[in-house]
């Protein structure tokens, strides 16, 4: 094969599965509880990342927090999609974490495309925070935000950030989502009331 025969037929294939690439994002704060790649990888998975393949490495980091504070929350986009993120918190286990939230689609040649995902315009426990980040270009800095904690007490409170992708392929262990974790303690500000909405934790 000539040289240049190599090099054409590399470009085509960038242009035919160019498109196909996920949206990837890597949780720079508060510290993942998954080690990460330069990608964020692995992190399809729901609740908390790594892949039907990769479980993942831990990390056992545990992020010590104020309750009734703010929490400052730092993304990277490593890969672009159009689309926004949502932040939630388990407080005994991550089944309290709410599920992917819907999505509307288009067909395609290659099978269903997201199109938008709804954001609750009022969050309600466990939802800290949605519609973060909307964005249809792509940032080269970090995504930054603070989010308000609840003033509870919570030994391993689990912290999910996770990322709905537009314009996006279905993805066999994540849908249109990409998911992250971080594992929060939580002291209560002993100057603030214990927030009564939030479950308590279980020893």
């Amino acid at each position: 094969m000539k040289p240049w025969h190599g090099w054409l037929l590399a470009v085509v294939a960038i242009v035919i599965f160019a498109p196909l690439a996920g949206a990837h994002f890597r949780l720079l704060e508060p510290q993942s509880w998954l080690v990460e790649d330069k990608l964020g990888d692995p992190q399809k998975l729901g609740p908390c990342g790594g892949t039907s393949a990769n479980s993942g490495m831990p990390t056992n980091a545990v992020n010590k927090v104020q309750g009734g504070q703010m929490l400052h929350i730092k993304l990277q986009e490593t890969i672009f999609h159009p689309g926004h993120y949502r932040i939630a918190l388990a407080v005994n286990s991550r089944s309290e974490l709410p599920p992917d939230a819907d999505v509307a689609t288009r067909d395609t040649d290659k099978g269903p495309w997201s199109v938008s995902s709804p954001i609750a315009s009022q969050p309600k426990i466990p939802v800290l925070a949605d519609g973060l980040f909307v964005h249809t270009t792509r940032q080269t800095g970090p995504f930054e935000t603070d989010v308000q904690l609840p003033n509870i007490h919570c030994e391993k409170c689990i912290l999910q950030i996770e990322e709905f992708m537009a314009e996006h392929g279905y993805n066999r262990d994540g849908g249109y989502f990409y998911h992250h974790c971080a594992v929060l303690q939580i002291t209560p500000d002993p100057g603030k009331a214990i927030d009564s909405r939030w479950p308590a934790a279980t020893p």
